[in-house]
């Protein structure tokens, strides 16, 4: 039977507010027992460490390992491996994410608060940090640039990667040059949920972290919030990839449907939205979309991505803005007469792409922005990774004896309002010894 697009993709006519959360409801799945296996291979790494990474690398990634760390020679090794016009490609891409995370350095702020006390704010890296690259059919060499880059700017005094490693024992080579040009300290065979594991707890072989960054499947996911009640932090909660994007008469169709399918080849639980204030844009990029298709390799997984599209049509610009707000994409396209109207009232987004030349692919690669962004609304309260995610904020003070004098008493009537009479005699002993 011949593929029609038409039959599959979800047009929505003027949808009234009230339908909006239904209809921009996310296609995420859920497995009962997922939550399950991932504490039961937690609870087995925290008791017998690289012995139980062993067992499920072995079942996982249908391989044993005697060692699970990249050795010098396997780096060098992968960089012979990667084309010399790739090895540039990264190396550009490299260049743009540096300098756009290196402007992301603020100074100290210092304040002098009231006279004899003074404040200030400085940020220090998050020493131990720990970045999954997931391997398989599309080895995410680019998020090594997009987590490892900031993590060096930041000034982390340690970086391990885990990606899973293929039938043969390695990682990708692309990969592994990547993590090599970004000063990663150390690169690990280990996948899936006994990698998220084993950076939680800490193995003879991984090495345990503060805080944990990248993508992965839903099982590495709850893996990673399952870390959180270890003492560990997490970049932010992840999901399927998503798009929308807002056009109008002024956009190129072949350029919106080029970029909704490379969303769409992502999974097939990726979702692509389009919004427009044009019946003719949506029907011609819903033709573009079904040429655009058949020529992709990843068309199978492209086509159930593209069963959970919209494509939704509403009056006017002011509609469509608030629709978008409510939904909150990973990534939001403008492509529209009225682009500065969108620019200043969108609030939920976590990248936005503005013009028929600034494809979402740009920001994925070689741009310089973070693609390690919230997902599944979660835009609404999450910032994607920048620099910051990878530093603390600490705050000093120091107080004169005209300072103390100057706020003292304030601090002994507080103290003494909320029955904390200790706290009060830490400041009524100093002001004692100043009369």
């Amino acid at each position: 039977m011949e593929f029609n697009i038409e039959n599959i993709m979800n047009k929505i006519n003027n949808p009234k507010p009230d339908t909006w959360s239904q209809i921009l409801k996310r296609p995420t799945k859920t497995i009962d027992d997922i939550e399950v296996t991932v504490k039961e291979i937690f609870k087995e790494v925290q008791k017998k460490g690289d012995e139980a990474v062993a067992k499920y690398t072995s079942v996982f990634d249908g391989i044993a390992l005697d060692n699970y760390e990249v050795t010098p020679a396997e780096i060098q090794e992968a960089i012979t491996l990667v084309s010399t016009e790739l090895k540039e490609a990264i190396q550009l891409a490299k260049n743009n994410i540096y300098k756009f995370h290196y402007a992301q350095k603020a100074e100290r702020i210092s304040i002098e608060t009231i006279e004899g006390v003074n404040c200030w704010q400085e940020k220090r890296p998050i020493q131990k940090i720990g970045l999954y690259i997931p391997g398989g059919t599309a080895p995410l060499f680019s998020t090594v640039l997009m987590l490892a880059v900031p993590a060096e700017i930041a000034g982390a005094k340690e970086v391990v990667l885990c990606s899973p490693p293929d039938k043969t024992g390695k990682i990708n080579p692309a990969i592994l040059y990547a993590a090599n040009l970004c000063g990663v300290t150390k690169i690990l065979k280990v996948g899936g949920i006994q990698a998220i594991a084993g950076m939680t707890f800490g193995t003879k072989s991984i090495p345990k972290v503060y805080k944990i960054f990248g993508p992965g499947n839903q099982f590495v996911t709850v893996a990673k919030q399952l870390a959180t009640q270890f003492g560990v932090a997490i970049d932010m909660p992840a999901g399927p990839s998503e798009l929308l994007v807002v056009a109008d008469d002024t956009a190129v169709p072949a350029f919106v449907a080029s970029d909704l399918l490379s969303q769409a080849e992502h999974g097939a639980d990726s979702q692509v939205i389009l919004v427009s204030t044009s019946k003719k844009l949506i029907a011609a990029v819903e033709k573009e979309i079904e040429i655009q298709l058949e020529e992709l390799p990843r068309k199978e997984i492209a086509k159930k991505a593209i069963a959970n599209s919209k494509l939704i049509f509403v009056e006017n610009d002011k509609i469509a803005l608030e629709l978008i707000n409510e939904y909150g994409p990973e990534h939001f396209i403008i492509c529209s007469e009225y682009d500065d109207f969108y620019c200043n009232g969108v609030v939920n987004a976590g990248s936005v792409f503005i013009g028929n030349y600034t494809p979402e692919s740009a920001g994925d690669y070689a741009s310089g922005t973070n693609h390690t962004l919230p997902t599944n609304g979660y835009a609404k309260n999450y910032s994607g990774v920048n620099l910051d995610s990878f530093m603390k904020s600490m705050t000093f003070q120091k107080i004169s004896e005209k300072g103390i004098r100057n706020i003292g008493p304030a601090i002994e009537r507080m103290a003494e309002a909320e029955g904390l009479q200790a706290h009060k005699n830490a400041v009524t002993l100093r002001l004692k010894n100043l009369e």
